[in-house]
């Protein structure tokens, strides 16, 4: 099966128009359409309807879209790794959740750069089910999570914790938490949700929710509101004052773990990338 197939298959799921996906695609829309129609017949399913005035998914296309993006990633992965071989590198695949490449991996990646000339990163963003599969099948040789994952064959290392400040765009904003409005709920994993939700019990609901604390920074930065964010992405906005610290609000931390396999080829370099995070205060 083409893997080109399968991402025109992604695009045109994604806007749900032929017309629009062969402009972002660069092809012609008749070619669009007869991409889809060879992986329907490889298939055996018809993975649009068609009979609607707007296209939609059918059961088996909503279906396929997980799978489209795995083979995706898995050709992406085997592309990589046989291209680099000849250069004498080593490929390092990585999963985090969304959340938790904006706090600490991004720097981590910059060091890997720096200091270690032959690796090749391979980077992607699953939830922690997935992070959790793809790690004990070695679709991934490092799973960055919320929390440790507890297997025999796994070694869970914990590699930063992150207190986290409530910031608002008011300079007027009080501690009293029922004034708490356009707040932005960031997804640090159940157990921060559930320490707000024990703290803030009068406050009102979230207004938004967000995967990633640069999107929730630059949302609360254009149309103005609060959130929960680490002090590390929000020093520059407070010291011009664009943000403000509720400096009586509770401070909330998450740990974060590195999770890889104890026997994985390539646990020495895994362990040599890891030193590069800052040492953990206990």
């Amino acid at each position: 099966m083409k893997i080109e197939l399968l991402k025109t298959f992604l695009e045109v799921s994604r806007t749900l128009h032929f017309r629009i996906a062969s402009e972002n695609l660069f092809i012609t829309q008749s070619a669009v359409s007869a991409r889809i129609k060879l992986l329907e017949d490889d298939l055996g399913v018809l993975l649009f309807d068609r009979t609607q005035k707007h296209l939609k998914l059918t059961p088996e296309g909503h279906r396929l879209i997980k799978h489209a993006n795995e083979l995706i990633f898995m050709w992406q992965k085997t592309k990589q790794d046989v291209g680099i071989t000849a250069q004498h590198s080593m490929q390092l695949v990585v999963g985090a959740m969304s959340s938790i490449w904006d706090i600490v991996l991004l720097n981590w990646m910059h060091k890997i750069h720096l200091n270690i000339e032959d690796i090749s990163l391979l980077t992607s963003t699953y939830s922690p089910l997935e992070l959790r599969k793809s790690l004990l099948n070695r679709v991934i040789d490092i799973a960055f999570l919320f929390e440790p994952i507890f297997v025999e064959e796994l070694i869970s290392e914990k590699i930063a914790t992150v207190p986290l400040h409530l910031v608002t765009t008011d300079p007027n904003y009080t501690d009293n938490t029922a004034e708490l409005t356009d707040f932005i709920m960031v997804d640090y994993g159940e157990s921060v949700t559930a320490q707000y939700l024990r703290e803030f019990e009068n406050a009102p609901e979230a207004k938004h929710h967000m995967s990633q604390p640069i999107l929730a920074l630059n949302f609360i930065l254009e149309a103005g509101g609060a959130a929960y964010l680490p002090r590390q992405v929000t020093f520059e906005y407070l010291q011009s004052k664009q943000l403000y610290l509720v400096e009586e609000a509770p401070v909330f931390k998450r740990d974060i773990y590195a999770n890889y396999l104890v026997k994985n080829q390539k646990v020495d370099v895994i362990e040599d990338v890891l030193k590069l995070f800052p040492t953990v205060r206990v």
